[in-house]
Formats: structure tokens, sequence, C-alpha cells
């Protein structure tokens, strides 16, 4: 694909690149499938500018399936073929692809694996340990014989009451291996095998399968109240059953590095030198240079739709991260007149990072039973900030079990739509 950087084919491409027979279509599309729909056009009328919008399935089943190596859960994040879309669309090779609400990294990796250079930040340092490293691939075999050097026979329980997830001898395995992880980092000595089975341990914390260290629980995405977990057990009538946290290791390893080309590898292993992760207040981050990104992708948090410290409370206390000291940090907004005004300030900021000509997908969605619109809110805070405003992208999408089980779906508190506002700077 030609990447678009003026107006005039950016219209034309997104009015037209799914209508039956036109070509730049065939790239989106999976083999053998045909064109459903026709792009809807119209415009939004936001006080003083109207702004075209488009709507169709732009990404999502249009799109070639995703790398393996996005199958990590977290709470909140956009499936990868959204970035892939803006990503081929508007950048080239080589080129700086930025996500300041970075969570688990689907921007920076998708960046990665089409031979751009990622920087991603979070405020959340569990962001960091899911993204960095899978884009440090460590080969399987060192990462078989780092598990076989682990001592996990320790008897050192934790000192809080984890027995409704883990059984005995699981918890005991999970705190050895917490404890040696830790004293490597503490010593210097941590590195990309340590952090790959950091990461991947860190997701198979608690779940809703036999992948998991623990009992049955909720999705991953959320780790419940020890609590909320009785009740789960007490209700299903089932108690945690020995996991050997090695061999599910093991396992998700192969699992996530699966269906990983050669070609990918080779422009992970090129991007990852040129590769950044920050853990800072997104409003503030001068550790990018001015001018230097040449597109944002991203999703901020839905004013208090996702509490990230609670939900993370597990992976938090497993990655020695104080939850108290997070909540402090992270910043909740409960009113979107407050949101608002928080995304001003970030817009500044990335007006200030990105090269003239650059650009900003910033997908947002519709929040409070779907009465409020937050892309809406966007295109003026975006203007603000000095952003020309190319259109909204509305991309239709179906919502999962997941997202039901969480308390988001298509009639309460989440989102209905991708609505991602396209901005350029001139």
């Amino acid at each position: 694909m030609t990447r678009i950087t003026d107006q005039n084919k950016l219209d034309r491409f997104l009015r037209d690149f799914i209508y039956p027979g036109n070509k730049p279509a065939q790239l989106f599309l999976a083999p053998g499938e045909e064109v459903k729909r026709e792009t809807v056009v119209d415009r939004v009328n936001l006080g003083d500018f109207s702004i075209p919008r488009y709507t169709n399935e732009f990404w999502t089943a249009r799109q070639r399936q995703a790398s393996s190596l996005h199958e990590l859960s977290y709470r909140a994040c956009f499936k990868p073929q959204l970035p892939r879309f803006f990503i081929e669309l508007l950048t080239d090779e080589e080129d700086l692809v930025y996500d300041p609400f970075g969570g688990r990294g689907t921007t920076a990796l998708e960046a990665a694996l089409l031979g751009r250079y990622p920087v991603s930040n979070d405020i959340n340092p569990l962001g960091e340990i899911l993204a960095r490293p899978r884009l440090n691939i460590p080969a399987l075999k060192e990462v078989e014989t780092r598990l076989e050097q682990i001592p996990l026979d320790g008897d050192k329980k934790e000192e809080n009451d984890l027995s409704m997830f883990f059984h005995p001898q699981t918890e005991r395995e999970i705190v050895s291996l917490r404890g040696w992880l830790q004293n490597r980092k503490d010593r210097g000595e941590e590195d990309k095998v340590d952090r790959w089975i950091r990461m991947v341990a860190t997701n198979r914390l608690t779940g809703h399968s036999p992948g998991f260290f623990s009992v049955y629980t909720l999705p991953p995405n959320q780790a419940v109240t020890p609590e909320r977990q009785k009740k789960i057990n007490e209700k299903r009538n089932q108690e945690p059953e020995y996991r050997s946290t090695r061999e599910l290791i093991l396992k998700k390893t192969k699992s996530l590095l699966r269906n990983l080309a050669p070609e990918e590898k080779e422009r992970i292993k090129k991007a990852e030198p040129q590769s950044r992760f920050l853990t800072k207040d997104s409003r503030k981050t001068p550790e990018i240079a001015d001018e230097t990104v040449n597109l944002v992708v991203t999703s901020p948090p839905f004013l208090d739709v996702v509490q990230y410290s609670d939900d993370n409370w597990l992976r938090l206390w497993f990655n020695g991260i104080d939850q108290e000291g997070l909540k402090k940090r992270i910043t909740v907004l409960k009113e979107v007149e407050q949101w608002a005004a928080f995304m001003q300030e970030v817009f500044r900021e990335l007006f200030r990072v990105i090269k003239p000509g650059g650009w900003v997908a910033f997908e947002v969605g519709e929040v409070k039973n779907g009465r409020v619109r937050l892309d809406e809110y966007v295109v003026p805070e975006g203007i603000k900030a000095g952003f020309n405003c190319r259109g909204i992208l509305v991309n239709l999408q179906d919502f999962t079990k997941t997202s039901n089980i969480w308390g988001v779906n298509n009639k309460t508190l989440g989102t209905n739509t991708n609505r991602i506002v396209l901005l350029q700077k001139s």
C-alpha cells in the first residue's frame, strides 16, 4: 500500500476502499473473503467544525490474522488489527510509532512486526512488564533451561491468604518464582529470559481454564477479590488443584511463538534496539524529542469505567509494585468535562512530539449507556492543540463474552463501536 499523505487521497481511500472491486480492499480481506458492506459517509457538526465521518468494518474480520505474540489478556485493550490498519495506511518502515497509553503494548508490538520503531508509555509499570519482553524474545530452549534452574520447592507462603486461588504447592512455586525474579532484578542480573518468564507468569496467575495457575475464576483481564473468589468456589463446588508453574509457563511460551514468521522475527530484532518503554504521565514525556514521531495510535482510559490498579492487584503483588502508590499516580476522571480537559493537555504534548505531517489515531467510544460519544469531545480538544481533524472512523464490531463478563457490553458501561478521531499536524 502507498502511504497516504494528503486529505484528498485519504478521503478517497476511506470512502472507497471496501467497495466491491476496489483494489486496496484486498489488502485487508482474508483469503476468499468477499466484500460485504459499503462505507457510509456523513458529516458531524461540532460547533464551528464539520467533520467527515466514515462508518464500516475497517478491520477485525477483514484483516489478516493477528500474531500469536499478542495473546496476553489485559483490561480494555483494542484488537491488534486497529493499530495495524493505521500503521500500514499512514507510515513507512523505520517510522516512529507512539502510544501514550500503551497498556499491554499492542501498538508497540504491531509497529515492530511491521518494521516500524515503537515508543510505548503507560503510567502503570505492568505495561512495560507485559510489552518489552515480546520485543526481545529468547529462544524456547533458553526459557526451558532457565525454568529448570529456578528453585520452586521452597516452603514459603504469601503472608496474605491466597488459598482461594491456588493449591498450596502451586502457591509455594509462585512465591518462590516471585522471590527469585525479584532477587535477580535487585542484583542487576535480570536479562531477557527473566523478563520473558516474568511476563508469562504475570499473565498466567489467574484465569478461567486449566492453562492458568489458579482455580477457575474470571478471565485473566480481571483479578477478583479473595472474598469474591470464595463465593465463586462455593458456587461451583471447587477447590484449587495443583498446577505446575513450570509446565504452564513453557506451554504459554510455545503458544505465543507458534505463528511468528521468520521475517517478523527479523523485523522485531531490528526494531528492539530503537524501541523505548516509558512509565510517565502522558501529559509530560520529555524523553521523547520534539517532532520525532510519525504516528500516534492510542486508546485512553474512558472516564472511570476500568479500575486499572484494583483489577490488577494480584499482578501488582507478583511484580512488587505498590498498589496504593500506583492508585495515587493514576488519574481517575468521573466527569466528561474533566476527561476532556485532561485530554487537552495530552494533545498539547502529542503536538510537540509529532512531526509536521504526522498523524494521531485516537480511539474512543461511547459511555454512560451510549449517551456520551467521546469522539465529539476529542475533536475540539485536538483542534485546540493545533491539529487538523481529518475525520472520524466508526468501526462496527461485535463484543465478546469476556467484555460482558467484566461489565462492558453494547448496552451498559462500555463502548458500542470503535470510534477513531484522525488528526494531522500541518
